[in-house]
């Protein structure tokens, strides 16, 4: 059966975002074509406003509509402490617990030598210029990046550019209300590894 090519087209559309398939991609075009024309169109503008409506912060490179981004520009936020993460997602993980309190810093990305990205190709040189500017301003680095290969292959890497500056790393361990029999092996290891005082 020959598909209309708008629907082709939207569906191929569809499967380049990530974690899309060919089976969700195909979903969501035919959802969409019963909903109603005003309701597309608004989508349509959001998408196409997405780009045109943000900007990358100078400072720390998460996106915002404004530059310096509201939390660079917040004068009551810990300039002393910088929390390093991998996307801009995680940024807002982070400001929904409402416990931290300093800036941050958005790589965009980990090193990953099996896609070729390097210490160039993320905004590992960014935060060395920034704390080479705000010299003995800044305190404590806390690296807050996911606990895989490639997320601690580059955490060793700017732990190995850093001098004179306290790094830490976000505790790993059992989540709040997990049974410890259904633990893997390394979630143990890295909660008894990181255990503190009671």
């Amino acid at each position: 059966m020959r598909v209309a090519r708008a629907i082709s087209s939207l569906i191929e559309a569809f499967e380049r975002l990530p974690g899309v398939g060919p089976k969700s991609a195909a979903r969501l075009t035919y959802y969409l074509l019963h909903v109603p024309q005003a309701e597309l169109d608004r989508f349509a503008e959001a998408i196409g406003n997405l780009k045109r409506g943000t900007k990358e912060c100078s400072e720390c490179h998460n996106i915002s509509e404004s530059d310096p981004c509201d939390i660079c520009a917040d004068l009551s936020r810990d300039k002393t402490t910088i929390c390093v993460v991998e996307q801009p997602l995680d940024v807002l993980a982070l400001e929904r617990g409402n416990g931290y309190k300093g800036v941050y810093h958005v790589l965009h990305g980990v090193i990953d030598p099996l896609h070729n990205i390097g210490p160039d190709e993320i905004r590992i040189q960014e935060l060395l210029a920034r704390l080479r500017q705000g010299f003995g301003e800044v305190k404590e680095i806390i690296l807050a990046l996911n606990p895989n290969m490639e997320g601690e292959a580059t955490c060793l890497y700017i732990r190995k550019q850093l001098k004179d500056v306290k790094v830490t790393r976000l505790a790993h361990g059992l989540p709040m209300g997990a049974d410890i029999e259904y633990a893997d092996d390394q979630t143990l290891t890295h909660a008894m590894e990181g255990r503190r005082e009671y």
